[in-house]
């Protein structure tokens, strides 16, 4: 199989995508870390479930968005990646880490949301902060086992006419490439598919309850608002167009230009989600609710 990333000419990437993660890396950057100072210093004292959850989800920001400026160096310098195996592999572990922490986390704070509003007393008296902590660290763990395969598939591989190296997440080969497009399919399933459904199950049953009930304030309303609005977003804009093109991506046939400029497009907006998390946590952080919705929060 023709591989197209040594074929594609490296102009459009260059042009685009360090400009893009450029402005991914400053905005999450930023944005996370002054949620993480809210966290340390304005929500301390009330770690409810939605926070946790929330916490954990700027831990894999921060994580991830450490490894944007190699990404940055590596597509300004024409795809040359000059930082070794060791860190191709990290930096692509990091991001499927990243991507399906969020997924899950999300998923969690939606889920969260749902029984705490639609089942108030039973929240009250059964959902305490260390189900969320339990919780958790079963998200990471299985997270790190489903993303540890790419530690396996990513690696460098160098084109000698150009003399460069490029840092890949397959290695050439009709076996290896079969077995890793069922991994990615695997993969989607289980990380995206799945979670996907989930997560808009609860936010149907969410909608129906808060809207319909007249007796839920409207600052309420609002915050639901801002979380079902932002997390159809982050799918809308990050998560389903990279699901979509990366299993056309893997299939093992060969594919032109545009298929994978579009698809190395589409990493760089599963990448964005990390810019758009902070408005979830407006949704959840007493400190930032204070702001936009009110004093004072039923959740």
């Amino acid at each position: 199989m023709l591989n197209t990333s040594w074929n594609c000419s490296s102009e459009f990437q260059k042009k685009l995508l360090p400009p893009m993660y450029g402005v991914e890396f400053c905005v999450g950057f930023l944005g996370n870390v002054f949620a993480l100072v809210l966290l340390l210093t304005k929500e301390r004292q009330n770690w409810r479930t939605g926070v946790v959850f929330s916490c954990n989800l700027i831990i894999s920001d921060l994580l991830y968005v450490l490894t944007l400026p190699l990404l940055i160096t590596y597509y300004s310098n024409g795809k040359n990646w000059t930082f070794g195996v060791a860190a191709c592999k990290i930096e692509r572990f990091l991001f499927t880490c990243n991507l399906y922490v969020s997924i899950f986390f999300i998923l969690c704070i939606s889920v969260n949301r749902y029984i705490a509003i639609v089942h108030p007393i039973f929240t009250h008296n059964h959902v305490h902060p260390r189900h969320a902590k339990i919780t958790s660290v079963l998200v990471w763990v299985i997270v790190a086992i489903i993303s540890s395969p790419v530690l396996k598939y990513a690696s460098t591989q160098l084109r000698e006419e150009k003399n460069t190296t490029h840092c890949v997440s397959k290695i050439k080969g009709g076996e290896i490439e079969l077995s890793h497009f069922n991994y990615r399919l695997s993969l989607t399933v289980l990380g995206f598919l799945i979670p996907l459904v989930l997560t808009f199950a609860s936010y149907i049953g969410l909608i129906r309850v808060v809207f319909k009930n007249a007796k839920i304030r409207s600052q309420e309303k609002r915050k639901v608002a801002l979380l079902v609005g932002s997390v159809c977003t982050l799918y809308a804009l990050s998560f389903i167009p990279y699901h979509i093109l990366q299993i056309h991506h893997y299939i093992p046939k060969k594919k032109t230009c545009l298929q994978y400029n579009t698809y190395q497009i589409s990493k760089g907006l599963a990448t964005l989600n990390m810019c758009i998390h902070p408005l979830l946590y407006m949704a959840v952080f007493d400190s930032t609710k204070t702001v936009c919705c009110g004093k004072n929060s039923v959740i």
